[in-house]
């Protein structure tokens, strides 16, 4: 049962290495809002980390990477810091936690630091999904804010893109895979000394039954005492 436990932690990590791959791509964002004033839908402008792209309905789509890193807005900068950062955690989690699985002969013959290396991975999984978290929740955050201020014009009010709905669905496989791998720490940290103990208690059995083994060797027999006797 540990094993597909483990197995599930690791396609769960895939999944969520994959989503933080497209949100941090994908040039969605945030997305232009069509409301007030601003009604001419057959425009849509995307905003990325990286990009951003204008289509029109009769002409191809767009795209343009930002000219100056200074040109984002600070949620965007902090987004696409974070978004690397978090990709590398868990490119570095799913190597680790990959040579801890129980078929694996990472640590032969040293099953504590193959757990703590386990503990490890999934520490590094939930850390991954905390740094996924900021980025989406402040970007749409202030997306929000600006789409309900009655300062901001229609034309600069924003909604949320699908990079931020990939990005909170990352970070609940990431969630899933670093509790999942610390349940199975736990149990494996339950057990680990099961085997010395039971190793103990066979023991008792075989020293009493030496000791019985050599008092019996002792015993003078029937044959000798009559001997003696003559």
């Amino acid at each position: 049962m540990r094993a597909k436990l483990e197995i599930l932690a690791m396609v769960l990590g895939f999944l969520g290495l994959f989503g933080a791959v497209a949100a941090t791509a994908m040039p969605m964002w945030r997305v232009s809002a069509f409301i007030g004033a601003n009604l001419i839908v057959m425009e849509v402008l995307w905003e990325g980390l990286w990009m951003n792209c204008f289509n029109q309905a009769d002409i191809k789509m767009q795209c343009k990477v930002y000219d100056s890193l200074l040109i984002l807005s600070p949620e965007l900068q902090a987004a696409r810091g974070l978004m690397v950062v978090s990709i590398v955690l868990v490119v570095i989690a799913l190597f680790i936690a990959g040579f801890t699985m129980k078929r694996t002969n990472c640590c032969e013959g040293n099953e504590r630091a193959k757990n703590i290396t386990l503990a490890f991975a999934g520490s590094l999984f939930l850390l991954a999904c905390l740094i996924t978290l900021i980025p989406v929740c402040w970007v749409a955050h202030t997306v929000i804010r600006n789409f309900y201020n009655p300062v901001v014009v229609d034309s600069r009010k924003r909604e949320l893109g699908a990079s931020l709905f990939i990005g909170w669905a990352t970070c609940a496989f990431l969630l899933a895979t670093g509790v999942i791998l610390l349940l199975s720490y736990s149990k494996r940290r339950s057990k680990e000394y099961q085997p010395y103990a039971g190793g103990y208690l066979t023991t008792l059995p075989t020293d009493a039954g030496r000791a019985s083994s050599v008092h019996s060797g002792r015993a003078p027999s029937s044959f000798h005492k009559h001997h003696e006797y003559v």
